[in-house]
């Protein structure tokens, strides 16, 4: 369980923060998006796909998840992050989203991000067509 602060979103790009106060782990998703991740605080354990041993990352260092990659993840308690997308950002949303439709049902939730998320694409569109004088 974390929790995400969106910062930037677009149809191509997304800027967030993203958090835990307790230990958890889960799967990274595969998606059609490059993503980057920057430990703040606490650490980051991953396990990719094809290997036998895991890398724990500490803060300062980023990681790169390339795009269609899939890989096992572990945040200690009072882990931060700054994650950057860029790619198909859409193609996220469906991974992220589904525990909380198939496991949690928090339709508050939900409801939460899809609003910050559709905010996030408002102002994205209206800052392109300005650009246009429209």
């Amino acid at each position: 369980m974390g929790s995400m602060c969106l910062l930037h979103a677009s149809l191509t790009e997304y800027v967030l923060l993203f958090g835990t106060a307790v230990d958890t782990a889960g799967h990274s998703g595969r998606y059609w998006a490059d993503i980057s991740d920057t430990i703040i605080s606490g650490t980051f354990r991953q396990w990719k796909e094809g290997t036998t041993r895991s890398e724990i990352y500490y803060p300062g260092d980023t990681i790169v998840h390339q795009a269609g990659e899939a890989t096992s993840v572990q945040w200690s308690a009072g882990t931060w992050m700054v994650e950057y997308g860029r790619g198909f950002i859409p193609s996220t949303l469906a991974f992220a989203l589904a525990d909380t439709l198939f496991s949690t049902q928090d339709f508050v939730t939900l409801f939460y991000t899809l609003r910050v998320y559709a905010k996030g694409l408002l102002l994205e569109a209206n800052a392109f067509f300005s650009t246009f004088g429209c």
